[in-house]
């Protein structure tokens, strides 16, 4: 019994697999690392309305970690890509001389 009310909550689908109007239909909750990867892309095109969704997406904080997260996913990726230390990698991305 339970079940079907899960089944009923998540999707909105009755046992003859109609949608609802109910809970289901609402948005459904994005995570951090979600938000800070459409922020990022959206950034790096000037997309200002969808920078604008993700902000909205988590709080402040929650996206400022998420992007310093994909920052280091992405420098470190890079790194091992070109053979480079992370520091000179992230350097470089900034237009900073070599240290």
């Amino acid at each position: 019994m339970f079940d079907k009310f899960r089944k009923l909550w998540r999707t909105g689908e009755r046992d003859g697999g109609e949608r609802t109007q109910g809970p289901a239909k609402r948005e459904r909750a994005h995570n951090l690392f979600e938000a800070a990867a459409v922020y990022v892309a959206a950034c790096a095109e000037d997309d200002q309305d969808e920078m604008d969704k993700a902000t909205g997406w988590v709080s402040p904080e929650a996206l400022s970690f998420g992007v310093s997260e994909l920052a280091c996913r992405a420098v470190i990726a890079l790194a091992r890509e070109r053979d480079e230390s992370p520091r000179d990698v992230a350097r470089t991305l900034l237009g900073l001389p070599a240290a």
